[in-house]
């Protein structure tokens, strides 16, 4: 057992045993990469804030449940995507009413480059880009969204998105699969 498991495993009996100094440590550690998790699925800063809220509420009222041989990592991931699925579900049920936007008009968080003076043309293009990519993670299962997200973007293995998503490792592949087959399809224009 690598050393931060065993001061997680600690920090968790801890916490278990009703200590909130402990788990603030576990808030402190884990809100970070929820965080990100949740914006990268749900687009939007406060409904991420509000995903890493419940996540932790969610946690401390089944702290009991949590078994120590388990990571805690992944099992805060796994609340929160299914948190994160959950309001996507809820905001897809409140907006199938509206007439969708049509895709020029939408806005997303333009990604910023490494460079500290690129041309005006690569950041139109990497504006263009990100849009095209956030559009296309919106249009994914939200199952397809999330094991990508937690591939791509928290690197997380086969393995751990699988029992983050609390899928079988086959069907975590799949999910992935789809997901990157559906990107790079939308994509295939931008890559000529």
């Amino acid at each position: 057992m690598e050393v931060m498991e065993a001061s997680q495993a600690t920090a968790v009996a801890q916490v278990q045993a009703g200590d909130h100094a402990a788990f603030q440590v576990l808030v402190e550690q884990h809100s970070l990469a929820l965080f990100r998790v949740a914006f990268r699925m749900t687009r939007s800063e406060s409904d991420a804030e509000e995903v890493v809220q419940e996540t932790f509420l969610r946690a401390y009222q089944q702290r009991e449940s949590f078994e120590a041989r388990s990571n805690v990592g992944t099992w805060l991931y796994r609340i929160a995507v299914n948190g994160c699925i959950d309001l996507l579900r809820k905001r897809k049920r409140h907006d199938a009413h509206l007439e969708p936007l049509d895709s020029d008009e939408v806005s997303a968080p333009v990604l910023t480059l490494a460079s500290s003076s690129p041309a005006a043309d690569r950041l139109v293009y990497s504006a263009q880009l990100s849009q095209r990519v956030a559009n296309v993670l919106e249009r994914l299962s939200s199952v397809e969204r999330a094991a990508f997200v937690l591939r791509h973007y928290e690197e997380l293995s086969t393995e751990g998105i699988a029992q983050s998503l609390g899928l079988s490792n086959s069907a975590a592949k799949q999910a992935v699969f789809r997901a990157v087959q559906k990107m790079r399809k939308a994509l295939e224009p931008w890559a000529r």
